[in-house]
Parts: structure tokens; sequence; C-alpha cells
């Protein structure tokens, strides 16, 4: 089993900035990739950043590129989300995720084996 915390949401202003931070715990060994996901009040769940195990590969959804950068410090098992210029539009509750499993499509959900209790990010207009 593998025991995912966020932490660092909160209520930020438009155009501001908030660092999320996910740790893990429990048989992180092996695990391939680490991502964030988002949910709004009445939407789907929003694919957001991955990041693979070395780090030396990121991807982002379409609607946080150039705003967000996910990292990761192995050292710590944590992974970040940088998140600046925010908009009323990234509300949302925050979710860290690992899969086990190898493959290309990051951005799909149901690939990941273990999931954060999830953060709350509210941007105020």
């Amino acid at each position: 089993q593998v025991q995912l915390v966020e932490s660092g949401g909160g209520l930020v202003q438009a155009g501001g900035s908030l660092r999320l931070s996910c740790t893990a715990s429990g048989r992180t060994l092996g695990t391939i990739a680490r991502a964030w996901f988002r949910r709004a009040p009445g939407k789907d769940r929003e694919f957001v950043a991955a990041i693979t195990r070395t780090g030396d590969s990121t991807y982002y959804g379409d609607s946080v590129k150039g705003r967000f950068t996910i990292s990761r410090d192995n050292a710590k098992n944590t992974v970040y989300l940088q998140m600046n210029s925010l908009k009323p539009e990234d509300t949302a509750v925050y979710s860290c995720a690992a899969t086990f499993t190898y493959g290309t499509r990051y951005e799909n959900a149901a690939r990941y084996d273990f999931w954060g209790q999830g953060t709350q990010v509210t941007v105020a207009s």
C-alpha cells in the first residue's frame, strides 16, 4: 500500500500563487509516475500534471500549461505543484495519485493505483 497526503491548499486571490505538496509513504518503491488531478464542483475529474519517477519527463493538461509546474524531491518522497497566475476556474479539490503501471497515457486517471484525499484550492476573483 501507498499512502499519499496532500497539503498546501487554501484561498488565494486571482493572479496569485500556491504550492501544493504530496508526500508518499509505504511501499513507494517501483512507482512509475505521480500526478495531480483536480475536480471542480459539478465537473469531471481533470488531469493537471504528471511527472515520471526520475523527474526527467513532465506532462501538463492544456488548461494549466505555462502556469503550473510539477516537480519532485525523491529524497523526501514528495511531489510539488507550483501554481502561478491562478484563475477562478482553477478552483477545485486537487488530488495526487501514484501509478505502478508502465504506459504513456499519464492523463488517464484509471491508470493510477493510489490516491490522496485531496486539498481544496479556492481562487477568488
